[in-house]
């Protein structure tokens, strides 16, 4: 739920970023993590078979937005990959 909450947070500042052309792989990874995270935690309260795969599948999309947030320096993606 944090880390869904964070891209959330992060996909919102980067699309008011000044150079959003430098900022588009940052926020569809946002978006892409943000989902997945909230569609894990929807299959867990479910007690869903398929909750182990989801996760596994989850923590790639949570390194793969993590790593690319690390590389901007804004507070917001920053605090994104911390919580990725």
């Amino acid at each position: 739920h944090e880390c869904m909450e964070a891209c959330n947070h992060c996909y919102d500042a980067c699309l008011k970023e000044k150079d959003m052309t430098m900022m588009a792989e940052c926020i569809r990874l946002d978006r892409e993590c943000a989902d997945i995270c909230a569609f894990l935690e929807q299959s867990l309260t479910r007690n869903s078979p398929f909750a182990s795969d989801l996760a596994t599948i989850c923590a790639k999309v949570c390194g793969a937005c993590g790593n690319e947030c690390q590389k901007h320096n804004h507070d917001h993606c920053q605090n994104c990959a911390e919580t990725c």
